[in-house]
């Protein structure tokens, strides 16, 4: 099994997220991600898909997505050729014993100290999906008071990805 992120630029209508996502919940995927986003266009949006499964699968989920009426462009973006970023944002219990801990993570991680009370931090992380994986790695040892992890937003490397046919 292996992730796959897939891009997707949609006619801007009601409904087409919910659309593409009941395709994949019909044929069994789970989707690990998704966004929807305005692009420099009005009239179109932009879906970013992460999954997994197996190369075929994806193809023929893919397939189906490009049948939609609102679908005009659909690719799979190369994790190596594109610029993917996520939000974490994560609520960290803290005192006085662990605060300057905590601080030294986030420093390292590049991430931000949104709010700060006495007992608990509020901490922006923002990058790769592996830098988040990896942040919460390394403070799986604190308590966790609340989390919320935004889905995947990205584009490939260089001059613009897509034509609109």
């Amino acid at each position: 099994m292996q992730r796959y992120y897939i891009s997707v630029i949609v006619d801007d209508h009601e409904g087409v997220l919910a659309r593409i996502a009941s395709l994949f919940t019909q044929r069994g995927f789970n989707i690990d991600s998704i966004t929807a986003s305005e692009t420099e266009a009005p009239e179109l949006t932009r879906i970013t898909l992460a999954t997994t499964g197996e190369r075929e699968r994806i193809e023929q989920m893919m397939k189906q997505i490009r049948k939609l009426e609102e679908t005009r462009v659909l690719f799979l973006l190369d994790p190596d050729e594109s610029v993917m970023r996520e939000l974490l944002l994560i609520k960290i219990r803290c005192d006085e014993s662990n605060r300057s801990a905590l601080r030294e993570i986030v420093e390292i991680y590049r991430a931000q100290i949104i709010d700060l009370s006495k007992d608990s931090m509020i901490v922006q992380v923002v990058g790769k999906p592996t830098k988040i994986d990896g942040f919460l790695n390394v403070i799986e040892d604190y308590e966790i008071i609340e989390m919320c992890r935004s889905g995947l937003t990205a584009f490939e490397r260089g001059p613009k990805s897509f034509e609109i046919p």
